[in-house]
């Protein structure tokens, strides 16, 4: 597999407003996303982080260091055509949402999980307007039909930018109801991180850390915060 990496061609960046929004110019040539799209962004904000990205570049163009550009190629070149397949994906967490599922034993673990998760599910019905329902154990037991369609109307909202952090908001977390208390600031984004891993956090209090699972979920924990961000600057 070859390692070669585009170079550096231009001098310096611009954030120019244009149709529908805004845009990133190097040395006064626009920047498309992979597709060939125009990269058109909504707001200033964005452009702006995306222009700070590219001018940080040094040699060599490095996609893993530029998370703003390339989730703003994901929205354009993949959640914009796929709008209504993913908002599907996303919403069907509702029916079958990680704070719904609650453990019998041990006690303890289940009153974490209820000291947790229930102020989550009673902001969602307070905020939302949506009641989701409790499940003792893991067999799946459909959520009520008004509150299902009431969250996937929600998501079906958003455009295609939200839409694209709110993927990462819902399947980082697993839960639609985190995905929304984080994109409305229910609480701060990490604590609403610390409440997704509770289980996680529990069997690690039992059983030790594995090295390899605290670098994965350390991993996930900066894509979520970073969704958390992608998804302000696109308001």
């Amino acid at each position: 597999m070859s390692d070669w990496k585009p170079k550096r061609f231009w001098t310096s960046s611009a954030v120019v407003e244009t149709d529908g929004g805004y845009t990133v110019e190097l040395d006064g040539r626009r920047v498309k996303t992979p597709a060939k799209a125009a990269l058109v962004l909504p707001t200033r904000a964005m452009a702006e982080a995306v222009a700070r990205e590219w001018d940080a570049q040094e040699k060599e163009i490095d996609p893993a260091t530029m998370p703003f550009t390339r989730s703003a190629n994901a929205a354009i070149d993949k959640v914009t055509h796929q709008h209504a397949e993913v908002a599907d994906m996303l919403a069907d967490y509702g029916d079958s949402d990680l704070l719904c599922y609650r453990a019998t034993h041990p006690r303890e673990l289940a009153r974490r999980q209820a000291e947790q998760w229930d102020p989550a599910l009673d902001w969602a019905a307070e905020t939302l307007g949506a009641r989701l329902q409790v499940v003792a154990g893991v067999v799946h037991q459909p959520q009520p039909a008004e509150a299902v369609n009431r969250l996937r109307d929600m998501v079906h909202a958003l455009d295609a930018f939200r839409l694209a952090a709110f993927h990462d908001l819902v399947s980082l977390s697993g839960s639609l109801i985190l995905g929304f208390a984080a994109a409305r600031n229910w609480r701060k984004p990490d604590e609403i991180w610390r409440i997704s891993r509770l289980d996680e956090s529990w069997q690690a209090e039992q059983w030790g850390d594995d090295d390899e699972a605290v670098q994965a979920a350390e991993i996930k924990r900066a894509a979520f915060l970073h969704a958390k961000q992608f998804h302000d600057l696109s308001i």
